[in-house]
């Protein structure tokens, strides 16, 4: 590991300084015709199919948040016919969060590896399959083993989707296209409190409960979609036939020192071992860390969070929209901030503060004051949710190279997100319920109060690092990103 003003670890190229001029050339055409038309196109063909993609994924993975409550009071809910106990549910929850964070860095080699749209369809098609398969479970056994697997599939598309965009997009371009498709996930989680409030009037229809037909009827689109995504997806800028000569070699050249290159190896051991002992990285991952706990735990348990507010189990299902709705507009407002500004280093701090004034405030709310606790619930989620893609942009704008941008990325959704979404399903406690449970606020208060230390911190050495580069201290490099 070394020091603010040693050499670079081997994640990082160095480059010389007419390299360094030809990076900065670059940039400074980036609101060329020709750049801006270009990246229109990028925008056109790649965005709305990622995030319609992102958005199959989250419905069937947060689903079980809605099937927990779902027509509880005729007993027909997951918990109910399943034989479900808290602890199991809690189980299940965790054991996908397991899955989800061993299987995301050997996700991302294999995307590199077998093309972008041949993985991704095929992973697609999986947990379509395996979330269909939810709506037969019998017991907390085949609940858990399903969510495993479920985990398993699903565990490489959100660090995969991110790792694509570096094939097409420069590090100044990335965070508002990764908000657009994170945006899903909060887009998801209204769309899906719709979806669950009218297929939970479907209770008992051909005999099956209604958390059976939404498992069924949320798991199919997937299915269908995929054969689509294997045709239509492009995978690289060079291979793509609707891109002329001209706009393939200026793709090429725009990506030469932020980008990914297609045909660049696959992840060496000497990257993997830079990435791996590389400080810097992990108060990345640390950021990413605090900010999973809420992410995770709003995810699954906003339809039992709302329900402590004193609505019924159908009504819950359509309160979780508004809060999750004003966090889809905040993230993208947000996000476009950063990346015009390009201070994502800022926002993040700022919107994980605000985040956690959300859940410290409800935390010390009376049981009662559902109004008020209703209020901050919508605070806490915006917060929470619009800083992550600035951080994920972040990130991938300070690093070096092609392989060492997969594997950190994997690394950061993988350790830093998987372990704090495994330690959010445990936060929010079933008895606590009338007491509007303080010690999940509390707990994702604190945690979004370290992502927001975190990147104070990054801040700090990135500007170090940068002022050592200029004065001619250390080897000449691009700058780097804050």
């Amino acid at each position: 590991m070394s020091s603010l003003n040693e050499k670079d670890s081997d994640v990082e190229k160095v480059v010389d300084s007419s390299n360094i001029a030809s990076h900065e050339d670059e940039f400074l055409d980036a609101h060329s015709a020709e750049n801006k038309a270009l990246v229109k196109r990028f925008d056109t063909k790649i965005l709305p199919l990622c995030a319609f993609i992102y958005l199959l994924c989250y419905l069937d993975r947060s689903n079980i948040g809605n099937a927990k409550i779902m027509n509880s009071e005729t007993k027909n809910s997951l918990m109910d016919e399943a034989h479900l106990t808290n602890g199991q549910y809690t189980v299940a929850l965790m054991i996908f969060l397991v899955a989800y964070g061993l299987f995301e860095v050997p996700s991302n080699y294999l995307l590199k590896k077998l093309t972008p749209s041949r993985w991704i369809s095929f992973i697609m098609f999986s947990w379509g399959a395996i979330t269909i398969g939810l709506g037969g479970v019998k017991n907390a056994a085949s609940v858990t083993v399903v969510r495993f697997l479920l985990g398993v599939v699903e565990a490489g598309l959100f660090p995969g989707l991110v790792y694509y965009l570096t094939f097409w997009y420069r590090s100044d371009e990335r965070g508002f296209r990764v908000a657009i498709i994170f945006a899903s996930a909060t887009l998801a989680g209204a769309f899906g409190g719709v979806v669950a409030y009218g297929i939970s009037h479907m209770n008992r229809v051909g005999g099956l409960s209604g958390f059976r037909w939404l498992f069924i009827l949320e798991g199919a689109p997937s299915c269908l979609c995929s054969i689509l995504v294997w045709f239509i997806l492009p995978n690289y800028p060079a291979t793509s036939t609707w891109l002329s000569e001209e706009e393939k070699d200026l793709a090429r050249r725009r990506l030469l020192y932020n980008g990914g290159k297609h045909d660049a190896p696959a992840l060496t051991w000497k990257e993997a071992k830079g990435t791996l002992l590389d400080w810097r990285l992990y108060l990345h991952y640390s950021a990413y860390f605090g900010v999973s706990l809420p992410f995770s735990s709003l995810s699954l348990f906003s339809p039992s969070i709302v329900a402590g507010l004193g609505y019924t189990s159908i009504d819950a299902q359509l309160m979780t929209v508004p809060p999750f709705a004003v966090a889809y507009i905040i993230t993208l407002a947000v996000s476009y901030s950063a990346d015009k500004t390009n201070s994502r280093a800022l926002h993040s701090m700022a919107l994980a503060t605000i985040g956690a004034a959300g859940f410290i405030a409800s935390a010390n709310l009376p049981g009662d004051a559902y109004l008020h606790r209703y209020g901050c619930l919508i605070v806490a989620a915006s917060g929470s949710f619009a800083c992550i893609p600035s951080l994920l942009g972040w990130l991938s704008s300070n690093l070096r190279t092609t392989g060492a941008t997969g594997f950190a990325i994997a690394l950061n959704v993988g350790l830093g997100g998987a372990t704090g979404q495994i330690a959010g399903v445990f936060i929010y406690k079933a008895n606590e319920k009338a007491k509007g449970y303080p010690t999940g606020h509390w707990v994702n208060g604190a945690m979004l109060l370290m992502t927001a230390l975190s990147c104070a911190i990054l801040m700090v050495v990135y500007r170090r690092r940068n002022q050592l580069i200029k004065s001619g201290v250390s080897a000449p490099q691009p700058l780097w990103v804050f």
